[in-house]
């Protein structure tokens, strides 16, 4: 084998050569950086804020603030510093902070003109070029549009039954029998089965079980730092994406020839569904679908976990979900699935999963890529920066949502009474999530049975949570778990 090592051999002079070459390119990457702050036209003033080193800028003060939960604190003390609007550097690049209800309007309704979705090169890479969050224009309506035409209402509603017994399989799998249990991972399994099941059409098995190891590590690097080395988080996300992207494909080709052959309807699943349309190429069901697999994996399972913690800390908002639910479970026969009708009388808990989104929402903010120069409350935004909007700032704000830190889901019995552009986990515009009406039903299938067939409590009653991007709790949420019923 190869070892690498320092060699002793190597002249002073190289070495001196060698330190040269690399303070110039670091001398020049900082210039190049410099330089494109400053370029832009003159015409305009650019919102205050310090851009801070060059490459580093805020970004490492604000994932230290992320992981130690204290994200929001960070924003507020922007704004009483700067304003709702303020400049900085993330990542290496150029970035305006907005914050308030009229920049998430500004954000939202600009998609497709002066602003373009940014996402890190890391995600880019991992997820495929052909996925939603890549396309733009004709092609990211073409796309979205058959997407979002099986995740309407009228289309999900003949899937409750399937959605139903993936649950009480899980339950009956994972839960029973047991003392405790650790939340936070049992429900991101549980929403990776339902996927598998609902979207893919993916029977339990050696293939769903491979796609399983596959996606955990794509999961491990999509966010990493995109340098493609050698036992980097990063590089085995890639590879992990090659192998989970094969067997999607493989997956589609079978599906497509069970669908010349009449074995399927066209509304077996989601996949068969994309082949049915003719609408998409091959590259962009497959990349879709992993996207789709990553973006209601970690969204739903999140919101789930942290609603069943708020119910054990909750005594008042429990015993208003647990009475719904029971007045629904003994209105069914004996392993009586439920039904679409069913899920619309839940709407205390979905008001419970509301007020859950708005006070720990699963998407701290994202980035929009500035296009063209544009204007947003008096100052100018150059092309090529980028724009941070966050989802705490509308719905933390005791301007819009009085007493913001209490937990009080009566503030969803009228939804139409909350501004609009205020309250946003599942986005806006025309990148508002295709998604949310499935994580509806998936949360509230998951509750159902969670508060009728056990009680809990939590091991951890201080357990704190951070941010790696998305909230997940310290522990994972170890709970004590009490058979209330046989399932």
């Amino acid at each position: 084998r190869t070892l690498w090592y320092f060699n002793p051999l190597v002249s002073q002079s190289t070495m001196d050569a060698i330190i040269l070459i690399a303070l110039f390119l670091v001398f020049l990457y900082t210039f190049l950086l410099l330089k494109r702050d400053r370029g832009a036209p003159p015409s305009g003033r650019l919102p205050p804020g310090s851009m801070g080193l060059p490459l580093v800028g805020q970004s490492l003060n604000l994932l230290w603030a992320m992981r130690a939960n204290t994200g929001e604190r960070w924003l507020e003390n922007r704004l009483r510093k700067y304003g709702p609007v303020s400049k900085l550097r993330l990542f290496g690049t150029p970035t305006v902070l907005v914050a308030g209800r009229a920049a998430n309007r500004f954000v939202f309704a600009n998609e497709g003109g002066a602003l373009g979705l940014q996402q890190p090169a890391s995600v880019r890479k991992v997820m495929g070029s052909r996925n939603l969050l890549e396309l733009v224009g004709d092609d990211h309506a073409r796309v979205r549009g058959a997407v979002a035409m099986f995740l309407k209402p009228e289309m999900l509603r003949r899937y409750v039954g399937k959605m139903d017994a993936e649950v009480r399989l899980h339950l009956e799998r994972n839960w029973l029998g047991r003392d405790t249990v650790t939340m936070f991972p049992l429900m991101k399994r549980l929403t990776f089965d339902i996927i598998c099941s609902l979207l893919f059409g993916l029977e339990r098995g050696v293939q769903r079980e491979a796609l399983l190891q596959s996606f955990v590590a794509v999961l491990d690097g999509v966010w990493a730092i995109p340098v493609n080395l050698p036992f980097t988080r990063f590089r085995r996300s890639l590879s992990a994406s090659r192998n989970a992207k094969k067997l999607i494909a493989d997956i589609a080709e079978e599906k497509a020839r069970a669908l010349e052959r009449g074995l399927f309807s066209s509304n077996h699943d989601l996949i068969t569904y994309l082949l049915s349309t003719k609408a998409l190429t091959m590259e962009e069901i497959v990349d879709n679908a992993l996207f789709v697999m990553i973006a209601g994996h970690d969204t739903s399972s999140i919101l789930i976990t942290f609603m069943l913690r708020q119910l054990a800390k909750d005594p008042v908002t429990y015993s208003g979900v647990l009475q719904e639910q029971e007045e629904i479970a003994t209105s069914k026969a004996p392993g009586e699935a439920l039904s679409w009708d069913d899920l619309g009388k839940m709407k205390q808990t979905w008001r419970v999963a509301m007020e859950t989104l708005r006070t720990v929402p699963p998407v701290f903010g994202n980035f929009r890529k500035v296009l063209k120069d544009v204007e947003f409350a008096g100052y100018r935004i150059p092309r090529g920066w980028q724009v941070l909007w966050t989802t705490s700032m509308t719905q933390m704000d005791e301007t819009i949502f009085p007493e913001p830190s209490k937990f009080d889901p009566s503030r969803f019995e009228k939804q139409s009474s909350i501004p609009s552009y205020c309250f946003v986990p599942f986005g806006g515009g025309a990148r508002i999530c295709p998604g949310n009406e499935f994580a509806r039903l998936e949360t509230l299938v998951t509750i159902h049975y969670l508060v009728t067939r056990f009680r809990w409590k939590l091991c951890c009653p201080d357990e704190t949570f951070c941010r790696d991007l998305m909230p997940s709790p310290s522990h994972g949420l170890p709970i004590q778990i009490e058979l209330r019923a046989t399932i």
